[in-house]
């Protein structure tokens, strides 16, 4: 990496105060008494042309309203009685809620699980870079063991999809994208995963990177090309976007990449996105992550860029870092803008913090925007399930007759509450099947 290229940012800050510096440069005690059978093993798909799989989830109540019974036909709500002989599970009277999609998680740098690792100072995201290839080499576990146990984790907290990124350099290979894909096909009965080759080391400034990208796309290990920063920290606009908007067009896969330059570089890079989704025709395929350029626009300004992003059907996602960049959700959808929330890293080289509990990210999504309404919250976890949803393309899990059997039932008064106090995932069930019990994975 050269010393030229390194983007400097306070000493000291850590995750949030270096994407943030970046911009500014640029411009419940767990509840035994459910009668739930044991999981099985198989998931909505295996179930096919076996016959119909009936279960009846006994005394819920939907968002927290009234008690009622949950009927589930081969991996979907039903809206007629249950079927003679239907398996039976005791809800006990809790709240069953969608379960969650996670738009933005690295999976594979994490350590959860694993021995506590002390960080060093850093001052740039160069400096961080290096330490993601120090952390790599120093581990013992594979990324696939140390990703199926994060990926699992988020299971039991009630995620049923998640877009996870992995690292794709010459300090790596395919080792990333390849530890993803195993851990995806472990947990196929439970959580639906995308996978994005993520050049977090830089397309054009790393050699050798934009190769690696491309065979991951040839291979077929991918489902979306990543990039990041395009003026900020490639320093090759044109470049960068022709390189990685090609791949993706010769492939027949995604672009999902990071945007931390704010300013007038944040909204440059996003007009050559939407131009270059436009001339490929890619509409629906592409979506820019964090995106720290909207937040500062006047609305007259956020009106005109989310009408392009609605027109070419670009999704955005966030992470709810802090209050000033966090995007504007409610603004967005009002033109058509598909917004999900993700969790980011989860005790990487970056920061020791982060859990993968989507209703956690839920949490936090309040707590940054200040919200106080019941509907304020309850449209905080809406971004939490039925956003990321959106932007993966994943049906609404919405408890409604024909929708997919993705729920969680927990103990609580009502969906506002429930997103301030985050109890414990009693149940999650993922296409009828229980899939965790009392906050722990049922492999």
């Amino acid at each position: 990496m050269r010393a030229d290229a390194r983007q400097s940012v306070p000493s000291g800050l850590g995750r949030r105060g270096v994407l943030a510096g970046a911009a500014a440069l640029a411009g419940t005690a767990a509840v035994a008494a459910v009668g739930a059978a044991p999981a099985s093993a198989a998931g909505p798909a295996a179930a096919a042309g076996r016959g119909a799989r009936a279960v009846v989830f006994r005394d819920v109540r939907p968002f927290g309203g009234a008690a009622t019974d949950l009927v589930v036909v081969d991996g979907k709500i039903a809206g007629g009685p249950a079927p003679r002989g239907a398996k039976v599970v005791d809800g006990g009277g809790r709240i069953a809620l969608p379960s969650l999609v996670d738009a933005h998680i690295h999976p594979d740098k994490t350590t959860w699980g694993g021995p506590w690792v002390s960080r060093r100072p850093a001052s740039s995201i160069a400096d961080y870079v290096e330490q993601d290839v120090e952390l790599f080499r120093a581990q013992t576990r594979s990324v696939a063991e140390r990703a199926y146990g994060l990926m699992s984790h988020a299971v039991s907290r009630g995620t049923r999809g998640m877009r996870a990124h992995a690292d794709v350099a010459p300090a790596y290979g395919l080792a990333g994208v390849e530890g993803l894909a195993e851990a995806r096909r472990r947990l196929a009965h439970a959580l639906d995963v995308q996978i994005v080759a993520f050049p977090q080391h830089g397309v054009i400034r790393m050699p050798g990177t934009a190769r690696l990208l491309e065979e991951g796309a040839r291979r077929g290990v991918v489902d979306m090309i990543g990039g990041i920063d395009p003026i900020g920290f490639d320093h090759a606009l044109d470049e960068h976007l022709d390189t990685v908007f090609g791949i993706a067009d010769r492939h027949g896969v995604g672009v999902d990449i990071h945007l931390h330059d704010g300013g007038d570089e944040g909204v440059r890079a996003m007009r050559g996105i939407i131009d270059r989704t436009r001339a490929l025709s890619l509409a629906g395929k592409v979506t820019v992550s964090h995106v720290f350029c909207l937040p500062g626009l006047s609305d007259r300004e956020l009106g005109a860029l989310a009408g392009d992003l609605a027109d070419q059907d670009i999704a955005l996602t966030t992470v709810a870092p802090s209050r000033d960049l966090v995007l504007p959700i409610a603004r967005l959808r009002e033109h058509g803008v598909r917004v999900g929330l993700g969790s980011d890293g989860v005790r990487d080289s970056w920061s020791p913090f982060g859990n993968a509990d989507m209703l956690h990210r839920a949490h936090l999504l309040g707590w940054v925007t200040d919200v106080r309404l019941d509907e304020e919250l309850a449209d905080c976890y809406r971004a939490a399930a039925h956003g990321g949803a959106d932007v993966m393309g994943l049906p609404h899990a919405d408890l409604t007759p024909g929708a997919p059997a993705d729920f969680v039932l927990v103990r609580g008064q009502g969906l506002p509450q429930v997103v301030v106090d985050m109890p414990q995932r009693d149940l999650v069930v993922r296409g009828g099947a229980v899939v965790a019990r009392d906050g722990a994975f049922l492999s």
